[in-house]
């Protein structure tokens, strides 16, 4: 091993890597099962905030590679937020995003759990999500490629399933395929109370959701510090989350809702098995109930991945055991990695002791804390720009386009989003959980004279 990589991250991941798992971070769970919620709420108009929130996260993500280009670290906007903003930002910042993949996760193992049933009925829940979290942190352990090498897998399997339906499901629209070649044509989009069938106010029902859905896509930011190339890998992948985002979300749901009444859709379970069962795809349950489960272990994968970067991150600073700024032989944070998978611990165990309410109401810190995250990355990007001289700025290699107008936009739809969060019950209560988190960690920073170092 070379003498300046003992006690680094190991830079493993490659341009591959990068690529899909920048395409897979924006594909989860919440695609396949949770946007018949969202359509619910909003009917065809939800393709409006898919396409806004897609918006907001291109310039989210431009903000973030301006910063990880420049200076490609571990911990990412976590460093930025110390380095441009203040300590206690960075502090906060690093707990936060450890927390709410720690939430999040605890979702995704659980929901394996549940999916598992469709096969292995009755096998209790709480063993699928053990095995899942054992095997993923295994895979952390192992190296950082093997990490990339597992997400670019996962990914592929979402992508190929999302690409196949938006053909396959065009050539119904189009050609009539599974329908007797009867063109279905894309009338359902306004035929059932309109394009808006609950109005404007439906549409931002559902930007809350929508936003959540997107929880992820930062993480390309988290791999900084162990991308062979980051210039060109970072600057490739950040440059098209907003086209992935119109294919995948905008496309496949275009697709969907031409296909079926919106006001059907959620009736049935999952809008993708309804539409590969009407294309006469045998076992179309069963294909999409695998996607969903490797949909559900690649968040658990890189909730582990990002998870363990941060508490290194924070060790680093002394803001955490300095224990977890040690690395393996192979340039992975074990013990950072170990931590956070026995925090994932009571995931499992909320299987016997939480009813379901109560563990949604936990995962709203998760978006409360996607939107805190969001905009430090906004606020930091604004303050290194107000650090750098004419010159500096002119010199940038990858830059966020319409500075600085374009963030302080994007912060504006982000006070939105927390504003509706606030005057919809179903999701007032982050806004009451997610404060306290902050309030302790705050205290914890005082109380122990964190802010006193240097």
């Amino acid at each position: 091993m070379k003498k300046q990589e003992a006690g680094q991250l190991h830079r493993g991941l490659e341009q591959r890597h990068i690529t899909l798992m920048s395409l897979g971070a924006a594909i989860g769970v919440g695609l396949f099962l949770g946007s018949a919620t969202a359509i619910r709420l909003a009917g065809p108009a939800i393709l409006i905030a898919y396409a806004l929130g897609g918006l907001a996260m291109f310039f989210i993500m431009r903000a973030l590679g301006e910063m990880a280009i420049k200076n490609p670290i571990a911990g990412s906007f976590s460093s930025y937020a110390r380095e441009y903003i203040s300590p206690v930002f960075g502090y906060l910042t690093g707990w936060n995003y450890w927390f709410l993949w720690i939430v999040t996760c605890m979702a995704e193992v659980t929901a394996v759990g549940i999916y598992m049933e469709l096969w292995f009925p009755d096998t209790p829940r709480w063993i699928w999500a053990l095995a899942a979290l054992l095997i993923m942190t295994a895979v952390n352990l192992i190296a950082v490629k093997a990490y990339g090498e597992l997400e670019f897998w996962f990914a592929f399997i979402k992508i190929v399933t999302i690409v196949l339906m938006i053909g396959m499901g065009a050539a119904m629209i189009i050609f009539g395929l599974g329908n007797g070649g009867v063109a279905l044509g894309i009338s359902n989009l306004w035929s059932h109370g309109g394009f808006f069938p609950n109005g404007f106010s439906g549409v931002l029902m559902s930007l809350q959701m929508v936003m959540f859905a997107y929880l992820g896509v930062e993480m390309i930011g988290i791999t900084a510090g162990e991308v062979k190339n980051p210039e060109k890998s970072i600057a490739r992948s950040i440059n098209t989350v907003f086209w992935r985002i119109l294919i995948f979300y905008v496309g496949a749901l275009f697709v969907i809702m031409s296909i079926y009444p919106w006001n059907e859709i959620g009736s049935a379970g999952s809008p993708f098995v309804m539409t590969f069962e009407k294309m006469g795809i045998p076992y179309a349950a069963g294909i999409i109930n695998f996607v969903v489960i490797t949909a559900a272990l690649s968040s658990c994968n890189s909730g582990i991945f990002s998870t363990a970067r941060m508490l290194f991150n924070l060790g680093q600073h002394g803001e955490a055991p300095a224990r977890f700024n040690k690395v393996t032989k192979r340039g992975v944070p074990g013990l950072a990695t170990l931590a956070s998978g026995a925090a994932l611990l009571i995931g499992v165990a909320l299987n016997y002791l939480v009813p379901d309410k109560v563990f949604t109401w936990v995962t709203s810190i998760a978006t409360f804390g996607a939107v805190w995250t969001w905009a430090i990355i906004l606020i930091a990007q604004l303050r290194s720009r107000k650090r750098m001289t004419s010159e500096e700025r002119a010199q940038l290699t990858y830059k966020m386009p319409w500075a600085p107008y374009s963030s302080y936009v994007t912060l504006a739809f982000l006070l939105l989003v927390i504003a509706l969060m606030a005057y919809f019950p179903d999701t007032r209560v982050s806004l009451i959980v997610g404060p306290i988190w902050f309030v302790i960690l705050i205290a914890f920073y005082y109380g122990k004279g964190f802010h006193k170092r240097k």
